[in-house]
């Protein structure tokens, strides 16, 4: 468990949205919530135009609860989008295609028969 502080920018994976505002896991032990109000400076219509589920991003830590490991989060004053540094390939498709899958699925549906029939 990290010793994380009010003040310090931290790093975290928006993991759902309501009406109020944004959850955020930090980590295995801290999770967060950014409140509607500490989400822009404006006035926040949907918060679905600042970020969405599966987002990574950077927010300000306000208050910090160790015992429950909750955190009270803003990204109102920080650049809070974070740079994806994982990089996506492109997928090379095989001379043989769907051939594999055409052969391999009439074999994986009479295994999985079988596993039926002997529960």
């Amino acid at each position: 468990m990290s010793k994380i502080r009010k003040g310090k920018i931290i790093s975290g994976t928006v993991t759902g949205i309501e009406s109020y505002g944004v959850f955020v896991s930090c980590d295995d032990y801290y999770t967060g919530l950014i409140h509607i109000s500490e989400i822009s400076h404006g006035f926040v219509r949907n918060i679905t135009d600042f970020v969405k589920i599966g987002d990574l991003i950077h927010a300000e830590v306000l208050d910090v609860d160790e015992e429950l490991g909750h955190l009270k989060l803003s990204i109102r004053n920080i650049d809070y989008k974070k740079k994806s540094s994982i990089k996506r390939r492109k997928i090379k498709e095989t001379p043989l295609g769907f051939k594999t899958l055409e052969y391999r699925l009439p074999i994986w549906i009479e295994e999985s028969i079988k596993k039926i029939e002997n529960q």
